[in-house]
């Protein structure tokens, strides 16, 4: 199993990245695989992103995406939704080109007007580009990441039947 956790801040190692991690390793572990999980931080690749032809870093950030079984999509709320990193990022990606991958929506944000953001704008983004995205997304406040752990602890425990199932349903035989 694939496990990818993509990092929509436009800063190098940010709050959201340590969220993205802590959640993919949270899930890691729930549906069996405690093993390492890639990181896509498109902080890294930002000036590159807009290229017309993608340099190799960015081609390979997209084989890493394209290829998920699980895939952790991670954001600041920025004007009350995702990052324009993330957006041209995922821009990159045709409809239905994620189709392999059970997504896994995930906010932090500074406000709690803005949770609803991670329903109402990431998961149609995700499924346009034909994730399944069979759980709740996670809406985190800044002010909870000193509890991230025990936060995005409960919330894997809640959404990691689902995933499990999504990837049993696509391994099974039939």
């Amino acid at each position: 199993m694939s496990l990818v956790a993509l990092v929509g801040n436009p800063r190098p190692r940010s709050r959201t990245l340590g969220v993205a991690l802590t959640a993919a390793r949270a899930i890691g572990e729930r549906v069996g695989e405690a093993g390492e999980t890639e990181t896509v931080d498109l902080s890294a690749l930002a000036p590159d992103l807009l290229s017309a032809a993608p340099p190799p870093a960015v081609r390979h950030a997209l084989d890493v995406v394209g290829g998920a079984d699980v895939l952790v999509v991670a954001s600041p709320t920025y004007k009350a939704t995702y990052t324009g990193l993330l957006k041209v990022f995922l821009d990159r990606f045709g409809a239905g080109s994620l189709a392999s991958a059970v997504a896994l929506p995930l906010l932090v944000m500074g406000d709690p007007k803005h949770s609803l953001a991670v329903e109402t704008h990431l998961r149609p983004l995700l499924v346009e580009l034909g994730a399944s995205v069979p759980t709740p997304g996670l809406a985190l406040l800044e002010s909870q990441i000193p509890d991230a752990e025990e936060i995005v602890g409960a919330w894997a425990g809640r959404v990691a039947p689902q995933v499990s199932g999504f990837l049993a349903g696509r391994t099974a035989p039939g």
